[in-house]
């Protein structure tokens, strides 16, 4: 968003588009392009842990599910040949004449939700992120557990793809810090995104796995989180150890493995060996948002987020302009939810006097009458990992569907929505 102008009710909005050289209305999404490209860049979506191409779409559920070619990457753009995805594009969708392009929108109210980012521990130098290759963020733990990350959902390690034996979570990394490169606030989600990840990587991994969260307070807030947090403890057995660590360092054996060394309450000090550290992020603003305040002429707190009333927790000091989830403060995703939800009856209320008065009428397609004979079912059933296969017999379900009347084809996968 370039500027804002106006009032409530009457807001005019200034968008710029970047191209993506390629004509969404156009583009099938077959993957052509990208299998054709000879470029390779970092994938920023499984947090450059795999590879992608300059033709590339995001991620696998994008929506629309259309593809993109990155400029900064791109052979064309950078050397002025090559255009094998346009060569190659059934579609004839690649189109590298886009510009950048400005759009002006006139609207009663804004929602701001633009997120967070992870925060940095490139600073925090005693914990070796960036210098040993199995300590990584929780955000690329998210990915390598992910069915459609860069080891396709196996827990495998970076450094030679071997399994893991114990792994360890550090806490409050990035928050609840005074250091450079820290923030002293709670971020309110590391601790249960690590025991979720714990408890995955048990479920992936079986019974064998050591895994440790070393954690200066548990902060389960949610409903329902005590109880997750000892599950996780008692029933899958992950260790929760409070602790403060006072750093990773390589293991003597000059392996990949890792040491971790920390005091324990009583004041000891302990080592222990690893085979791949994860550090459980905190959230920050980035700037980007603090770019996008600045513009909009919205107050920020203290800590760079956009700044919201306690009595008022979605409205932004800008009336009609109102914010959600991390651009406001860190939370997880159910309040993001809620705060959506807030944010969108608060436009409701605001605009309530003008309701109805720009619809405009849908009109469906005539619909097409069926006769029995016409009828063909296709039928998918999805095991969802263990969350649907580990309490139903999905390949038992696949096959008593595919003797339904009408069923034509009947498959299982293991994630579908992937």
């Amino acid at each position: 968003m370039e500027s804002l102008e106006g009032e409530a009710g009457d807001f005019t909005v200034t968008l710029r588009e970047r191209p993506r050289y390629v004509d969404a209305a156009k583009c099938i999404a077959c993957g052509l392009c990208a299998e054709k490209c000879p470029r390779n860049a970092d994938d920023d979506y499984n947090e450059h842990l795999s590879k992608r191409k300059a033709a590339y779409v995001q991620y696998p559920q994008a929506v629309p599910l259309k593809y993109s070619i990155d400029a900064e990457t791109c052979i064309y753009f950078q050397k002025g040949k090559c255009r094998a995805c346009e060569k190659f594009c059934p579609a004839g969708a690649v189109d590298f004449s886009q510009q950048e392009q400005v759009h002006t929108f006139r609207v009663g109210s804004v929602v701001l939700a633009a997120g967070a980012e992870p925060a940095d521990p490139s600073a925090l130098l005693h914990y070796g992120w960036g210098c040993f290759p199995n300590v990584i963020t929780g955000m690329q733990m998210e990915r390598i557990l992910s069915a459609t990350g860069p080891f396709n959902g196996r827990l495998v390690r970076p450094s030679d793809g071997l399994a893991p034996e114990r792994i360890a979570w550090i806490q409050c990394v990035g928050s609840r810090d005074t250091h450079p490169g820290a923030d002293g606030y709670c971020s309110g989600v590391c601790c249960m995104y690590a025991v979720k990840e714990a408890a995955i990587a048990k479920e992936h991994a079986g019974g064998d796995l050591d895994a440790a969260i070393f954690f200066m307070d548990m902060r389960t807030h949610g409903k329902g989180f005590e109880r997750y947090r000892r599950r996780a403890e008692e029933d899958l057995g992950v260790r929760f150890i409070r602790s403060r660590v006072h750093s990773v360092v390589p293991d003597e054996a000059g392996s990949d493995d890792l040491r971790v060394v920390y005091v324990e309450e009583s004041g000891a000090v302990i080592e222990e060996k690893f085979q791949m550290v994860v550090l459980s992020q905190g959230f920050k603003v980035s700037p980007e948002v603090k770019a996008l305040a600045a513009r909009l002429n919205v107050a920020v707190d203290p800590d760079g987020f956009i700044g919201t009333n306690c009595l008022s927790p979605v409205e932004t000091s800008r009336r009609g302009v109102f914010v959600c989830g991390c651009a406001a403060n860190p939370v997880d995703i159910p309040q993001s939810v809620t705060e959506a939800s807030a944010a969108a009856s608060a436009c409701a209320s605001l605009l309530s006097e003008s309701r109805h008065s720009l619809v405009q009428q849908k009109l469906y397609p005539p619909e097409k009458a069926l006769t029995p004979g016409e009828v063909r079912v296709g039928v998918f059933v999805c095991h969802c990992g263990i969350n649907i296969g580990g309490v139903v017999d999905v390949p038992g379900v696949r096959d008593y569907a595919r003797g339904l009347p009408g069923v034509v084809y009947a498959a299982d996968n293991l994630f579908s929505c992937s």
